[in-house]
């Protein structure tokens, strides 16, 4: 397939890039500084582009299969990025006719788990009471997807870590998998990749943990 990956030099961008390419399919990977993006390979096309302009975007996304992004806030000071930014990508994408939209928001903006535990359920409160500001962007990023003619897909995951890849994962859609935790950027990745074919997951938001 032909993948374009926004949020390229993330962890769970780079993660998206680097898997993309180890299973044979062309990557274009839209980077502000191509010398962040540490992941090489035959099928990559590193594309520079200001994510403010659905213009300048365009090209990026022309003719793809399926888009993948990895764009988010790394902290509260940047709470309202994910929301901004998404509506340039629905922009270019429903200028060039591609459907085929995957984003990363979280776990808290999903629903809670039916049969969670109570310190489970607390942790979820204060988790959401601290980084108020960050979901209400992701909120904002996922009414903006239902509203558009993408067929998108939110993929929720929990705090996420920096290890390997497992491939072995839960997946909810429309839900939460129960005591979901933790899972790595790179079986979020993982996931989204798996996503790409699925019409279960189609204007859905998907729960993913370990």
């Amino acid at each position: 397939m032909k993948l374009t990956v926004l949020g390229a030099t993330g962890g769970i961008g780079q993660e998206i890039v680097r898997q993309a390419l180890d299973a044979g399919h062309q990557v274009t990977a839209v980077v502000r500084d191509p010398a962040r993006l540490t992941v090489t390979g035959a099928g990559l096309e590193v594309f520079r582009a200001d994510l403010t302009d659905p213009r300048a975007l365009r090209p990026a996304v022309a003719a793809r299969d399926a888009v993948l992004s990895g764009l988010g806030a790394r902290s509260r000071r940047d709470a309202g990025v994910a929301a901004r930014l998404t509506r340039t990508v629905l922009d270019a994408m429903e200028a060039e006719q591609v459907r085929r939209l995957l984003v990363v928001s979280a776990s808290p903006v999903g629903p809670a788990a039916e049969g969670d535990a109570f310190a489970d359920r607390a942790m979820r409160r204060l988790i959401s009471s601290v980084l108020k500001d960050v979901y209400a962007d992701l909120r904002e990023m996922e009414d903006e997807l239902a509203a558009s003619a993408t067929d998108w897909t939110a993929v929720r995951p929990p705090r996420l870590q920096n290890k390997p890849l497992t491939g072995s994962y839960r997946t909810v859609v429309g839900g939460t998998p129960r005591k979901g935790r933790f899972i790595a950027r790179a079986d979020v990745a993982h996931a989204m990749l798996a996503m790409i074919d699925d019409p279960a997951t189609v204007k859905q938001g998907v729960g993913v943990a370990y």
